[in-house]
C-alpha cells in the first residue's frame, strides 16, 4: 500500500512540480498524465526515474550512447508539451515518429481515434508493441519502419508527431498531412532547438510556429544540413 502511495505521491509531483510550471495547462492533457502510468513504459532498470525530469535510456549501454542514438524517453515535461501543442482530437488520425518505449503512442491513442507509430529500431518496437499491449492500448499501431519517409500509403495524417530533435521537418512528411493538420517537433541544433508546429493550411502552404526552445536527442536517418557555407 504504501508503495502505491509513493507512486502516486511521484506522479503527482511529477505534474504539479515540472509539468504545469511549464506551461502545460490543458486539463485533458494533465487528466492524460494521471491516467496513463509512465512508469509501466520504462525499463525496469531505470524505474525509478519514471518520474524525475531528465532523459531515460531504453536499451542497454551507457546513458550517453543512448541519448547519442536517440534510443531514450523524452522528459516528462517536453512529452507533455508537446501533446498539449499538437492538439489531438478524438477523430484524428495520428502519425508518430519515434516508439521508443510506447509512451507517448499511449497519450496519443487515448486522445486520437487511431495512431500508427513507428519505430526504426528493432528492440525498441518490440518494446513498444509489448507494453502498449500490456497497457490494454488497441486503437496504437507499431511498425518497424524509418520515420524519416513517414506513411504515405497511410496517409494523411490530422497529426504528426517527431518525438525526438530533427535538423529540419522534411517535405515529404509535411506533405502526409491534411489540410488543417498540425506536425509538432523540436527542430534545430545544439545549444538551441525549438519546439515547432507546422500547420497545413493549403495544397501547398503552410504556417509554422515556433513555440519554445528546449533541446532533445536526434532522430534516427533525418537529413543534416551542412552547417558550413562558403
Amino acid at each position: 500500500m504504501t508503495a502505491v502511495i509513493d507512486i502516486e505521491r511521484a506522479r503527482f509531483n511529477m505534474i504539479e512540480q515540472q509539468i504545469r510550471p511549464w506551461d502545460v495547462l490543458n486539463l485533458d492533457v494533465l487528466a492524460l498524465l494521471s491516467a496513463v502510468k509512465r512508469e509501466e513504459f520504462v525499463p525496469l532498470a531505470h524505474r525509478p526515474l519514471a518520474f524525475v525530469d531528465t532523459e531515460i535510456p531504453l536499451v542497454g549501454g551507457s546513458a550517453d550512447e543512448a541519448l547519442r542514438t536517440g534510443q531514450c524517453m523524452l522528459a516528462p515535461r517536453v512529452e507533455a508539451r508537446l501533446l498539449q501543442e499538437a492538439s489531438v482530437r478524438l477523430h484524428d488520425k495520428v502519425l508518430e515518429v519515434g516508439s521508443g518505449s510506447g509512451y507517448v503512442a499511449a497519450l496519443l491513442a487515448r486522445s486520437a481515434q487511431r495512431v500508427i507509430t513507428l519505430e526504426i529500431d528493432p528492440e525498441l518496437a518490440r518494446m513498444a508493441r509489448s507494453n502498449l499491449q500490456k497497457a490494454s492500448i488497441s486503437n496504437a499501431e507499431v511498425r518497424e519502419a524509418d520515420g524519416s519517409r513517414g506513411l504515405p500509403a497511410d496517409g494523411p495524417f490530422d497529426v504528426i508527431m517527431l518525438s525526438g530533435s530533427v535538423a529540419e521537418v522534411p517535405q515529404n512528411l509535411l506533405a502526409q498531412l491534411k489540410i488543417g493538420g498540425r506536425l509538432a517537433a523540436i527542430v534545430g541544433n545544439d545549444p538551441i532547438m525549438r519546439a515547432t508546429l507546422i500547420t497545413r493550411t493549403g495544397e501547398a502552404s503552410y504556417t509554422t510556429a515556433q513555440r519554445w526552445d528546449t533541446a532533445a536527442p536526434r532522430l534516427l536517418n533525418f537529413p543534416e544540413p551542412s552547417r558550413f557555407h562558403f
